[in-house]
């Protein structure tokens, strides 16, 4: 990555990295640069993984200060089937 790169490129890349990285795999993560700055958004299922979303995107992208915004969601028991 070299620091002159367009923010949208580092982002796009920081992304891929998280949806490719086989400790991720996850889809759902938006990335934003603002500055020196890297802001992550979705949601997760577990605290592990979003710790491993972040320590994905401070790999892809060294020298950015990385702020985790992604939130841990309950997924529970599917409810009753509906009959239509």
């Amino acid at each position: 990555m070299d620091i002159w790169d367009p923010p949208h490129y580092v982002a796009a890349r920081v992304q891929r990295a998280i949806a490719e990285d086989e400790r991720t795999n996850e889809l759902g993560i938006k990335v934003d640069i603002r500055g020196d700055h890297l802001f992550l958004h979705g949601q997760v299922c577990e605290e592990d993984q979003r710790e491993r979303v972040a320590e994905v995107a401070a790999e892809a992208a060294p020298g950015l200060v990385v702020h985790n915004e992604v939130i841990c969601v309950a997924v529970g028991e599917p409810g009753e089937e509906e009959l239509l």
